[in-house]
C-alpha cells in the first residue's frame, strides 16, 4: 500500500478536500494545491466520502491517478460533491453541514479465491459482463457483513445477480485502504 500518511499529511488532505469544495461552490473553481510532501505527491487511488447528517451524500474515486494524491483528493471532492449521479449536486447551503471521509487505496490486487477477503481490511471490486461495482473496506464493517453478503452486496452496486461473484467470467479485486475522517463537528 505504500507508507501510512502521518496525522498531519491526513489533516492536510481533509484540508484540501474541504477547501476544494468550498472554494468550488462558492467560486465554481477548482483548487489543485500544490504540496512539498513526497507522500502528498505519489500517484495513488483515492475515495472521497461525503456526509450530512450521518448519511452519505456523495461518493467518487478512481483506483489510479496520473495527478498526485492532494490533487487528486482535491477533485475527487468536488465531484463527490457534484456528481455522484445518486444526489442532488451540493450548493452553498450544503456548506456549514457535512463531513469528508478519504480512502488512500491501495494498487488493485485480482483474486481467484474470495475467501481471501478479510472483512474490514479489504475493499472489493469486481467485473462481470462489462459491469462492474466497488465497495470499500470500511462498508462491510458499517453494516455488519460477513464476507459473503460483501461480495453479494459488490454485486448488487454492479447491477449483477447477487451470487454472480461466484461465475467462472466475474474477476474479482481485493484492496486495502488508509481511512481518514473529519473529527465528529469538525466542520
Amino acid at each position: 500500500m505504500g507508507t501510512p500518511l502521518t496525522k498531519q499529511e491526513q489533516t492536510v488532505l481533509l484540508g484540501i478536500a474541504r477547501d476544494a469544495i468550498t472554494s468550488y461552490l462558492r467560486s465554481g473553481t477548482i483548487v489543485e494545491p500544490a504540496r512539498q510532501e513526497t507522500s502528498l505527491n505519489q500517484h495513488r487511488g483515492c475515495f472521497v466520502t461525503l456526509s450530512q447528517a450521518g448519511q452519505l451524500r456523495g461518493c467518487i474515486g478512481t483506483f489510479t491517478s496520473q495527478r498526485p494524491l492532494c490533487k487528486e483528493v482535491s477533485i475527487m471532492a468536488v465531484t463527490a460533491a457534484t456528481e455522484d449521479p445518486r444526489f442532488y449536486p451540493m450548493d452553498k447551503d450544503d456548506l456549514d453541514n457535512f463531513s469528508i471521509e478519504i480512502s488512500v487505496l491501495s494498487p488493485l490486487r485480482k483474486t481467484k479465491d474470495p475467501t481471501e477477503i478479510i472483512v474490514g481490511l479489504h475493499g472489493i471490486y469486481l467485473e462481470k459482463d462489462g459491469q462492474r461495482g466497488v465497495l470499500l473496506p470500511q462498508v462491510a464493517i458499517e453494516q455488519r457483513w460477513d464476507r459473503e453478503a460483501f461480495l453479494q452486496h459488490t454485486c448488487h452496486k454492479a447491477g449483477l445477480e447477487k451470487d454472480d461473484w461466484q461465475a467462472a467470467d466475474c474477476d474479482i479485486y481485493l484492496f486495502t485502504a488508509q481511512i481518514i475522517r473529519e473529527a465528529e463537528g469538525q466542520n
